[in-house]
């Protein structure tokens, strides 16, 4: 979960870079209208199934039903899913993840944890993403991760630059998908 632009797809592609071979993965990408991020990732060689709400700015639990018979579940290890960019909807619809990220980007400002409790109170991790350019922002990453932690004293805060791959290892511990 998070916003457009934070880094949502990067992040799941440099996963799947670091765990190809490990594990059998695939993926639901949810969006408005497009189907970009799923091309993104599925140029991985990860099968995606897309998912258009139309005007909707979430996916919930009917909807990701209906693509999970799109896939060989049989045949996996590992599944994606990517909800529409919003840090608001997403909160409060479960979609029956063992796990729930919400990705924010220094790019997004010093407020964005504070302005979106909820999304933080839910989630298992938070990622604070685009580390690299925190400098120029003027954003503190260490600030953001206090906020989370604050929101929600058992999440895993990591830091990571997706693009770079900088703290990824970090991300896919978290998630214990490694040691």
């Amino acid at each position: 979960m998070g916003s457009i632009g934070s880094g949502k797809t990067a992040l799941i592609e440099a996963a799947v870079e670091r765990l190809k071979g490990r594990y059998r993965m695939a993926m639901i990408a949810g969006d408005v209208t497009t189907t970009i991020d799923a091309e993104r990732v599925e140029r991985h060689g990860v099968p995606t199934v897309q998912i258009n709400t139309g005007k909707e700015c979430h996916l919930d639990a009917n909807l990701v039903d209906k693509a999970l018979s799109r896939l060989s579940l049989d045949d996996l290890d590992l599944l994606w899913i990517e909800n529409v960019g919003n840090l608001i909807c997403p909160g409060d619809f479960p979609i029956g993840a063992q796990k729930r990220v919400v990705v924010v980007s220094v790019t997004e400002g010093p407020y964005m944890i504070v302005k979106h409790p909820l999304i933080f109170q839910m989630a298992d991790v938070a990622v604070i993403n685009k580390i690299d350019l925190a400098a120029a922002m003027g954003v503190d990453p260490d600030a953001l991760a206090s906020d989370a932690l604050r929101m929600n004293s058992r999440i895993n805060v990591v830091k990571t630059c997706a693009k770079s791959g900088e703290g990824v290892g970090d991300f896919t511990r978290a998630l214990k998908l490694e040691t």
